[in-house]
């Protein structure tokens, strides 16, 4: 019986573990995040909810945080990527986690 109920135990502890290392706040600070977005994002993207861009195609940083899978991983992975459809902009650790709590902090519960 006790071989049997292991493997549940194991994977229940490493899936609690894994939600609460997605759900940890990030290092930023969203209004910097803000003002980096508006700098370099806010030509393509709709960065400020209820605000228009020039462009239709990219999505909103509102429908990025409304994403289901948009976390702070997923975020940090694609700010670090190469992008064909968009500038590969270079930036910092900080700057990357100031967009980082920019984009979260729009995200509706």
């Amino acid at each position: 019986m006790r071989y049997i109920v292991l493997p549940y135990i194991v994977a229940a502890t490493i899936l609690s573990a894994q939600s609460s290392a997605l759900a940890q706040p990030v290092d930023g600070d969203p209004a910097s995040g803000r003002q980096l977005a508006t700098n370099l994002c806010s030509s393509c993207h709709r960065v400020v909810p209820m605000t228009l861009s020039d462009k239709a195609d990219p999505p909103s940083f509102q429908s990025i945080a409304d994403l289901p899978s948009t976390t702070g991983i997923s975020l940090n992975v694609f700010l670090h990527s190469n992008h064909k459809n968009m500038p590969n902009f270079i930036i910092s650790s900080a700057e990357s986690n100031d967009l980082i709590a920019y984009i979260l902090s729009l995200k509706r519960k």
